[in-house]
Formats: structure tokens, C-alpha cells, sequence
């Protein structure tokens, strides 16, 4: 009888903790009163992901490891199916347009973003009387890459939006290779084509299907830039930099090329010698709640300890 008693009461103790909640879990040491239960929707960029999910280890307890994919690597918190589950509700990856859209439909909390609002996303904004907080937390690079049999090690700005606006359209009027350059774009709105826009190309409009080019071809996520440039002989396209470096598995199918004379690498983003490097940026919505977990996180990501963090994911703080 009391063996049946003792079972009967082990039945009741496991359900009950089946069914308790989240908050008794990962509650944060650094931001007082964050659990993995009441924390905030953090979305983000491709690129930024892994810091994101960093930084949500990082606060909550969670200890994480660096996967290998078959093309990328990841971060992975150590953490039970279900309570890993509640974590990726939350820690999102909805890339740098649909994050920032998501962020000013309140469908995302706080994001990372390799990039500010673009002018199509701040006009949605501004017909829903909607303004941003952007603040720079770490730095990256808008990198240049063509295939590794390329021999080009370097181009200016200049010659870059040559090769764009169709004024240059062989490699070997930038003694390289007596072939035509096949150049490749990003599609609209996201991260890199953006950046491309506004670091590059300034007020130049780059021109579509020129005639003595084949295609000009438009590539839909940051893989795909990888990939085509890696076959390619006489491709170039633009990604960042530590997408190549740090999530691409097997980068060495690119290269990466200086501009204006200048290598990027870590140190030439952390002293900002290299002409396209780039913040990234912690967004809020400027009506935020500042007693919100949302706002608390925000404001932690700007202090020693989150710039700590930044640095332990790889990224160059700012």
C-alpha cells in the first residue's frame, strides 16, 4: 500500500513539473526579473542571429555551443525540446526587412539589424505615426567577393559603381582576365542590397540588363551570393563580413576582395580603416514601455557587460 502511495505521489510531483512554468526557469542574473518566460520578442537579421541568440544565452544562464550545418553554422543553447521551443518563439530570425516590419507592427519587441530603416520601410512606418530608436552596438564590413581563380585583389569605390553602372564591363579594365564580369545584386529591401545602395552607390543607379552583359541577376537570401560567386569565374557579388567569415561553412569557395587598398578584417573594422565598414544596430519602437523587459534589454546591450557579449560572439563592438 505504501509503495502504491509513494508511486501515486512520484506521478503527481513529475506532472506538476511538466506544467510549471516558464518563469522557474533561466531567470536572468544580469537584468533583474528576465526569464525565458517573459522575454521580450528579439528579431533580427541573418547575419545578427547568431549574436541575438548569444545574447539570449548569455542572460538567461544558458550554456550554448557553435553547430556546423552543411552550409552554415549556428548557436545552439543547451536546452531541453521544450524549453528550447520557448526560446525560439522568442529569439527570432526574420531577416533584416521583415524584422524591421515586424518591429513596427509591435510583432517584435526589440531587433538586431546590420542596417537602419531603409526609405521604404521608414514611410510604412511614418503612415502608422511610427518612429525607431536605432543605436549603434557593433560594427561589420559590406565586403566584395568573386570567385578564388579571380585574380583582382582589390577595386575602388569608384570602380565598383563602374562595374555597376556598366562603364566597366570586362575584368581587364581593371587588369584582370580578358572576360566579361558577371555581377550579381542582392533583391530589394534586404540587408546587403541596402547597404550596397547607400554605402556604394550613393545617388548611382545601378543598371539592369545591360546589353553587352549577360543578366544581370538578382540573388534572394545571403547564401545564394555565396554559392553563385563560388562557381562563377567571373562573378562578383557583396555580402557581409561576418556572415562570410563566421556562418558560411567552407568560405575559401570566395574571396574576399580590398577596397580602395584596404583588407577587411577585424582590425581594419575595429579602427574603421577600411571604407565600408558598417553598424549594426539595436532597434526599438520610440513608444516602448522603459519598464519593460524589452527596454531593460536595450539599455543593457549598451553597457560593459553587453559589450562583452558583443565581443564574445565575434562581432567588433562599437
Amino acid at each position: 500500500m505504501k509503495k502504491n502511495t509513494l508511486a501515486i505521489i512520484l506521478v503527481f510531483i513529475l506532472a506538476f513539473m511538466g506544467c510549471e512554468s516558464y518563469d522557474t526557469f533561466h531567470r536572468s542574473t544580469l537584468i533583474d526579473g528576465l526569464t525565458i518566460g517573459n522575454y521580450p520578442i528579439f528579431d533580427g537579421s541573418t547575419s545578427t542571429f547568431p549574436l541575438n541568440t548569444i545574447i539570449a544565452c548569455k542572460l538567461l544562464g544558458v550554456n550554448y555551443s557553435w553547430v556546423d550545418g552543411s552550409e552554415t553554422r549556428h548557436v545552439e543553447p543547451n536546452l531541453s525540446r521544450r524549453h528550447k521551443n520557448r526560446f525560439f518563439e522568442v529569439v527570432r530570425n526574420s531577416q533584416t526587412h521583415q524584422s524591421i516590419i515586424n518591429l513596427i507592427n509591435n510583432e517584435a519587441d526589440i531587433i538586431l539589424s546590420a542596417r537602419k530603416m531603409s526609405p521604404d520601410e521608414k514611410a510604412v512606418a511614418d503612415a502608422k505615426g511610427i518612429s525607431l530608436i536605432e543605436t549603434p552596438i557593433a560594427l561589420d564590413a559590406f565586403i566584395f567577393i568573386v570567385n578564388p581563380s579571380n585574380p583582382i585583389q582589390s577595386l575602388t569605390i569608384s570602380q565598383v559603381q563602374d562595374i555597376y553602372t556598366v562603364n566597366i564591363t570586362n575584368w581587364n579594365e581593371v587588369d584582370g582576365n580578358d572576360s566579361e564580369i558577371q555581377p550579381y545584386v542582392r533583391n530589394a529591401n534586404s540587408g546587403s542590397q541596402e547597404l550596397m545602395e547607400s554605402l556604394v552607390m550613393n545617388d548611382l543607379e545601378i543598371i539592369w540588363f545591360p546589353t553587352s552583359w549577360p543578366e544581370l541577376i538578382s540573388l534572394s537570401g545571403m547564401m545564394p551570393a555565396i554559392e553563385e560567386v563560388a562557381w562563377d569565374v567571373n562573378g562578383i557579388c557583396y555580402t557581409i563580413f561576418y556572415y562570410k567569415e563566421h556562418i558560411v561553412m567552407n568560405n575559401s569557395r570566395v574571396k574576399t576582395i580590398a577596397i580602395d587598398g584596404i583588407y577587411p578584417d577585424t582590425e581594419t573594422i575595429r579602427n574603421i580603416s577600411y571604407p565600408l565598414t558598417a553598424e549594426v544596430y539595436v532597434a526599438i519602437r520610440s513608444d516602448l514601455d522603459k519598464s519593460s523587459m524589452a527596454y531593460k534589454l536595450y539599455q543593457w546591450l549598451q553597457t560593459e557587460e553587453g559589450r562583452q557579449v558583443i565581443i564574445e560572439s565575434k562581432y567588433v563592438p562599437y
